[in-house]
């Protein structure tokens, strides 16, 4: 028997990178599984998953994604909120229209889901938040993005132990994983190869991740072996946020 039989899922921002590593790990595990995001659905997904082309800083999109839930699966198990975005700018470079996108979609957008699904799922429910190391530990010329993921983690402890023992809520903390925004954010700096290089040299794990190694862990959190598991904020990195400033692999 796989380890989310039978079980009915919505993962956000679906389309590509860590979302859909999720999406194709939850139907691997038996899900039923739905997802969005702001583009067309994407041609490789299997016809049997639902799709809705969404945007989730939007009040209405979130309500079109309740009503959806409701009448595809009468309820909900799992929740991941992944859909996200970010924008390569300290702080006297971000504009208004730079805080209303990101923390639109970043820190409003997984505010809406929850409170939206959070009445819908059934006792022994699971919410994964997305968050990251940002969150913890600033990265340079991400003033936004790091500011919308240490909400997230905050507003994930808050469902927890508002919500439990009916919900568990616990979010995932990637690291370097390798996406078109981990591209992004070495592009702004001065010399991306030798920050790409450096970063990589900062892992004990010896490489960068992948989406598929926080497909995993979300895989856990979602399952019965993670029952005793919540409010809590699981940093995935290949251990590069454990290391020393001084790392010998450097010299």
């Amino acid at each position: 028997m796989s380890r989310l039989d039978g079980r009915a899922a919505l993962v956000t921002g679906g389309r590509q990178g860590i979302g859909r590593a999720i999406v194709d790990a939850f139907v691997a595990e038996g899900a039923d599984v739905a997802t969005c995001g702001r583009g067309e659905r994407p041609p490789d997904l299997p016809p049997t998953l639902g799709w809705r082309q969404t945007d989730v800083s939007s009040a209405d999109g979130i309500e079109d994604l309740r009503i959806e839930m409701l009448d595809r699966f009468g309820g909900l198990d799992i929740l991941v909120n992944n859909a996200g975005i970010q924008i390569e700018k300290t702080l006297l470079d971000t504009s208004d229209e730079d805080w209303d996108a990101l923390m639109g979609v970043n820190a409003k957008g997984v505010f809406m889901a929850c409170r939206a699904m959070i009445p819908l799922m059934k006792r022994g429910g699971v919410i994964i938040n997305i968050g990251s190391i940002s969150g913890n530990v600033a990265d340079p010329g991400l003033a936004l993005y790091n500011a919308s993921k240490a909400f997230v983690h905050g507003l994930t402890r808050s469902i927890a132990v508002d919500y439990g023992p009916k919900i568990r809520c616990n979010a995932i903390c990637p690291g370097w994983v390798m996406t078109g925004m981990a591209d992004a954010a070495f592009a702004v700096a001065d010399d991306p190869d030798t920050a790409k290089a450096d970063a990589l040299a900062r892992h004990p794990a010896g490489r960068f991740g992948q989406p598929e190694d926080i497909a995993a862990m979300a895989v856990w959190l979602a399952s019965d072996e993670a029952a005793f598991t919540t409010g809590q904020c699981f940093t995935i990195d290949g251990g590069m946020t454990s290391a020393s400033p001084l790392n010998p692999r450097l010299f």
